[in-house]
């Protein structure tokens, strides 16, 4: 597996992303996030460049939200596809998330 290193950046005092880098490679891999109130987050969304694809980092970017999630008491709204999928395949995060693995979530106003 890949040496990826992940790391938290705020963009402002809503938005934020997850970025992945792999070591040896010059690219970086992104998920996105809106705070969305208190104690939640939105999954907005991830995107990896082609240098990236089949390295592992997306899914460690939703590895590393889930994580930092749970340490800091969030739920997580997937409105991401891919973290939707990812979802799918660890029921065991379900404490964590609004919606059921495939339920559609909704964005609160």
């Amino acid at each position: 597996m890949a040496d990826i290193t992940i790391t938290k950046e705020e963009i402002d005092n809503r938005h934020g992303r997850y970025v992945a880098h792999v070591a040896g490679i010059d690219a970086e891999a992104e998920l996105t996030f809106t705070r969305r109130g208190e104690g939640r987050i939105s999954a907005d969304h991830t995107g990896a460049p082609e240098e990236l694809r089949g390295t592992g980092a997306a899914g460690a970017l939703v590895r590393h939200m889930v994580e930092d999630a749970r340490a800091n008491g969030l739920t997580i709204i997937p409105l991401c596809s891919y973290v939707q999928a990812q979802y799918a395949k660890h029921p065991e995060w379900a404490d964590l998330f609004t919606t059921a693995p495939g339920e559609k979530p909704k964005i609160p106003q």
